[in-house]
């Protein structure tokens, strides 16, 4: 639902100065929200489209904290169209499916890692669990973490993840 990788990262090669070392370097500020950073990073149409369907974008642009975990375009693609579209016209059950993705406060990864749940804005928990260095969400892995916006984090994942209802 949110992200703008591309403005997250930072090419260092050859940006030396001095003795500074990479991990010296301060990290630029997040400018944009969540509901902005999904939009500008472009592999996340379907998620936004969703989060408008739901009427969440002025919760997910309001000042939070959140952390979202956001299943790209081709996570999506993995649903059925006629389901993707049913969903998508269920407000109710859209919401339920969005609230899913988005635990209240800004959990970094590595703050991730050393739970083994955490209670999503929806009233569930999804479940967390590590797997050879790597962070999976309900059984998504987070194929991307620690995208900063203004108002939180976005942990990029590779489904979508289905609450029970």
């Amino acid at each position: 639902m949110m992200l703008n990788i591309l403005s997250t990262v930072v090419v260092a090669a050859g940006l030396f100065v001095g003795s500074t070392r990479i991990e010296d370097a301060p990290e630029a500020e997040p400018t944009m929200n969540i509901v902005e950073t999904a939009v500008s990073a472009g592999s996340f149409t379907t998620l936004v489209t969703a989060v408008k369907a739901a009427g969440l974008v002025e919760t997910l642009s309001s000042p939070g904290p959140f952390t979202v975990f956001a299943p790209t375009d081709e996570a999506f693609s993995e649903i059925p169209q006629e389901k993707l579209d049913a969903l998508l016209s269920d407000k109710e059950a859209l919401t339920a499916v969005l609230t899913y993705h988005v635990v209240a406060g800004k959990v970094m990864a590595k703050d991730a890692m050393k739970l083994s749940s955490a209670e999503t804005v929806n009233g569930q928990s999804v479940d967390i669990e590590v797997w050879d260095g790597k962070v999976m969400i309900d059984g998504a892995e987070v194929i991307s973490a620690d995208v900063e916006a203004t108002n939180g984090v976005i942990h990029v994942i590779n489904k979508v993840l289905l609450p029970d209802m």
